[in-house]
């Protein structure tokens, strides 16, 4: 696992190891970053559910502003801060253990994009989705990755499906900020 381009670019990335480990693949991080490609420069992001941090990473690699990194497992947020001073994107991030509705309903930032890819198959989007929508900006953008067989709605909150991309076994479901009209 490797940061694909920007500051890091070629850095290699530690991850867990175990049956609950579940990294993003490749192929699936290069579709993440093609889609939000333009709207990176700048923006606060959250990387929910982080894990090794890879999503966050790349995202900081490729100009983000501030990265805030979520995951309820201490070896998951210790293999992140590793990751993070192994690229030298150490500054400007935040890394927290804790359950991620918790933070949700707790934390008083808001976000330009975020990043989901919680465990599949145990309902949690439809959980923390409706937290997280106040808590995004205005033309926010949120890119959740899960099992294909999952049907999000057409909209939570502000939150409007933009678009879903299938990947065999998984998908990502693109929601943007819906404006006031």
């Amino acid at each position: 696992m490797r940061v694909i381009t920007g500051t890091a670019r070629g850095k290699r990335l530690s991850t867990l190891e175990g049956m609950d480990v579940r990294p993003t693949s490749d192929r699936v991080k290069e579709s993440i970053f093609s889609i939000i490609n333009f709207d990176i420069e700048g923006a606060v992001v959250l990387d929910l559910f982080s894990g090794s941090g890879q999503l966050g990473i790349e995202a900081l690699s490729r100009g983000a502003k501030y990265a805030i990194f979520v995951d309820k497992s201490r070896d998951s947020a210790e293999m992140t801060k590793q990751n993070l001073m192994a690229t030298k994107l150490m500054s400007n991030t935040r890394v927290t253990t804790m359950d991620a509705v918790d933070f949700l309903k707790g934390t008083k930032n808001n976000f330009d994009i975020a990043l989901l890819d919680p465990p599949y198959n145990k309902g949690i989007l439809m959980e923390v989705l409706p937290l997280l929508e106040k808590k995004m900006t205005e033309n926010g953008i949120v890119i959740c990755e899960h099992e294909s067989t999952l049907e999000l709605p057409e909209q939570i909150g502000k939150l409007k499906q933009k678009k879903r991309y299938k990947y065999g076994k998984i998908s990502l479901t693109l929601f943007v900020v819906e404006g006031e009209a």
